[in-house]
């Protein structure tokens, strides 16, 4: 078994407090996580991307920056003010495993990262590979494997100052004073003579317009993102270029507490077919966050 690689411990910062989307609050906002059982308001997963990218930089080189491809599981939510570590093994240089955990050792998430053309086989592609078919959705009765997101309607950018909308609240800069791994390559500071958007911040963009998706979900309801691989194909992404979104339900899918729709989501050149990122998604919906769960179950003939 490889030898773990361990960052340091960081306190990364709660910044979704005030999120919103479907015109109501966020788990990210304690009255929300509290009424549904949770101790607190949990920091965003992809939070904690920003503590793997020094220990993947030094395992692949300036390529993490342009061919890179990280795949997770989010196991177990943080608070702000709880610290984590994260950590790579490196037992095949071309994939890695790779985790985060508290300073107790509870584990955050786990996971794969690995450089492309080839990737291998991530973590996201072992969960699909073994997802069973869902008997009978409730929450997202409405939506097909193979739905087509709005094509053409998705465009987006991310300027250093741009406020991110409702679903995130705030801006490249306000996220870089707080971003608990400050790198040089998030200024024009590198080999490509242009900022990149850091790794977190790229879920950040490829969220930025997905009401426009018409993806559509029984509500209100509170979801959760349990699990997501962001694999650059022709990278770096740039602070203020422009870029075109398209995007694809590639599972539903079922468990005790919630219901789940896994979106493929393909960053694009501006003005070509070129793909430049893609993202894999787990979006989870809590059954508990919608009233009339139960009774709809009930008329679908659902066994609860």
């Amino acid at each position: 078994m490889a030898e773990r690689v361990f960052g340091e411990l960081r306190a990364p910062r709660q910044m979704l407090a005030d999120q919103s989307y479907d015109g109501h609050a966020s788990l990210h906002d304690d009255k929300v996580a509290g009424d549904l059982g949770f101790s607190g308001a949990p920091i965003e997963g992809p939070t904690h991307f920003s503590q793997l990218v020094p220990l993947l930089h030094e395992q692949f080189g300036d390529a993490w920056f342009e061919r890179g491809c990280i795949s997770a599981h989010y196991q177990n939510m943080v608070m702000e003010g709880e610290e984590v570590r994260a950590f790579i093994e490196a037992e095949d240089p071309a994939l890695v495993r790779i985790g985060a955990e508290k300073a107790d050792g509870t584990p955050v998430l786990t996971g794969t990262a690995s450089l492309g053309p080839a990737y291998g086989e991530t973590e996201i592609d072992s969960r699909l590979a073994r997802l069973r078919p869902a008997a009978q959705l409730v929450l997202l009765r409405d939506l097909e494997v193979g739905q087509q997101g709005a094509r053409n309607l998705e465009r987006v950018s991310m300027g250093a100052d741009q406020h991110m909308g409702n679903m995130y609240p705030f801006s490249l800069n306000d996220k870089l004073k707080v971003i608990t791994e400050p790198h040089p390559y998030y200024s024009a500071d590198n080999p490509w003579g242009r900022a990149l958007i850091p790794l977190e911040m790229i879920s950040v963009l490829a969220n930025y317009t997905s009401h426009l998706s018409g993806f559509a979900t029984r509500g209100p309801a509170i979801g959760l993102f349990a699990g997501q691989q962001i694999k650059l194909l022709k990278g770096p992404l740039f602070v203020d270029q422009p870029y075109r979104l398209t995007r694809e339900i590639i599972a539903l899918s079922e468990s005790r507490r919630a219901e789940s729709n896994w979106i493929l989501t393909r960053i694009l050149e501006a003005d070509s077919e070129d793909a430049v990122a893609e993202l894999i998604l787990n979006s989870a919906t809590l059954k508990d966050s919608y009233a009339r769960y139960a009774e709809e179950a009930r008329e679908l003939g659902k066994s609860l």
